[in-house]
């Protein structure tokens, strides 16, 4: 399992000097194949990574500079610029007709470089990136005890809008082998709340931490000033900086309490398998029933795909491991007799007729759990998981849960 560590590095004025002249040959490189690929679109001519990898070499002979770099930064600064290509296509080939081309870099811009698989040495607490500068200043950084890695595939210098700079190390971590314990969580996430079952049907809720309610209204009426004033003034310059400051509070914010929650939920569990469903959060900003504050929470702020993503790795490191399956349906399906409810969200408690009453996210919760069990023919943990809900005083299910679209006769409206 690969894993990436952000550490801080604090370079000399000598080694600041070397980095910030490296950095801009790969930039005059960027912009430089940049001018190629506009040249070459231009004229109708097909242009890729592969042909301007192989042509390095005559350009590194007609800029004999880029040879203070090392070679592999160069290619990695020509894949990164197809990779902006690549995502600019994906945009406007997915309908985003606002979505625009790499723009070419200034001189006050700070060009990532990244070591791949080369270039780089670490050893005894220290990192050791490979150049050949005229000055000849070594770029040895110190690295905390508390970092320990076994095996490094990539190093990237980059720099932050306050200037610091940081080394993110890309490495190989230990990773134990998973064990079914034949115990299981189920979770049904939410924006405001995250409910799970286990195998024996005890519920808990986890409550997320809002600080978007707090900064988005700062932030809005920053942006409203900002958008006010003429653009690149002192005015906006200042409004600007004050609004990416609010905006990174919040993310910063955000996740903190995910990476908390996620750790908290896989230590303290005793199920070595955890299922939540598969959301796919573009669609649900898609949605008919979908408005601008879900969508903000959904999408803006990273409440659900970054907190999946968080929860899978954590559990991998444990000897755990998430599993993710469709949960179409269960929040407006009854987990006890397979009953249809049309559920807006300000519905919390699913009244059915069969005479099952639960808490909507307690009932997504179960019917995750159910839809699980039954597809993966566990039928033993199937009829546990119902006896225990039996003992919990819920009704069990009388009907075979599976993940079949509902026909237009099981639809009954919500009384």
């Amino acid at each position: 399992m690969q894993l990436t560590q952000k550490i801080s590095i604090y370079p000399t004025l000598e080694q600041e000097k070397v980095l910030w002249d490296l950095s801009n040959q790969c930039r005059r490189l960027y912009n430089i194949a940049l001018a190629e690929r506009h040249e070459a679109y231009g004229k109708g001519q097909k242009i890729t990574y592969q042909i301007q990898q192989n042509e390095l070499i005559f350009t590194k002979q007609a800029y004999p500079e880029f040879g203070m770099v090392y070679s592999k930064v160069l290619q990695m600064t020509l894949k990164q610029l197809d990779s902006d290509y690549q995502s600019f296509f994906a945009l406007r080939r997915n309908g985003d007709l606002k979505a625009m081309p790499p723009n070419f870099k200034s001189r006050r811009y700070f060009n990532t470089m990244r070591y791949n698989q080369s270039g780089f040495r670490v050893e005894r607490g220290c990192l050791k990136l490979s150049h050949k500068h005229p000055s000849g200043v070594p770029l040895c950084f110190a690295i905390p005890e508390s970092f320990a890695f076994a095996r490094v595939y990539q190093v990237t210098i980059f720099q932050d809008d306050k200037g610091k700079y940081y080394v993110s190390v890309v490495y190989e971590a230990k990773v134990p082998v998973y064990v079914d314990n034949s115990l299981y969580q189920a979770f049904d996430l939410g924006v405001a709340n995250h409910v799970a079952v286990n195998s024996c049907g005890k519920f808990v809720g986890f409550k997320n931490a809002r600080p978007d309610k707090y900064w988005d209204p700062i932030v809005d009426a920053l942006q409203s000033k900002r958008d006010h004033c003429k653009k690149k003034s002192l005015r906006w310059k200042r409004l600007h900086k004050s609004l990416r400051t609010h905006k990174r509070k919040c993310s910063n914010q955000t996740k903190d309490f995910q990476h908390k929650l996620s750790r908290k939920i896989v230590v303290n569990t005793k199920a070595n398998t955890i299922i939540v469903g598969d959301l796919n959060v573009k669609s649900m900003a898609q949605s008919v029933r979908s408005f601008a504050r879900l969508n903000r929470s959904v999408q803006n702020n990273g409440f659900l795909g970054r907190f999946v993503r968080f929860l899978t790795y954590k559990a991998e490191l444990a000897g755990k491991r998430v599993i993710e399956i469709d949960e179409s349906y269960t929040s407006k399906r009854c987990y006890a007799c397979g009953k249809m409810y049309d559920m807006p969200l300000w519905v919390r408690v699913m009244k059915c007729d069969c005479g099952n009453v639960i808490d909507r996210d307690r009932n997504s919760a179960v019917g995750i759990m159910l839809r699980f069990l039954s597809q993966n023919a566990l039928w033993t943990g199937y009829h546990q998981f119902c006896g225990n809900l039996r003992k919990t005083g819920l009704s069990p299910p009388k009907w075979k849960y599976t993940r079949r679209k509902p026909s237009l006769q099981e639809w009954v409206v919500h009384a």
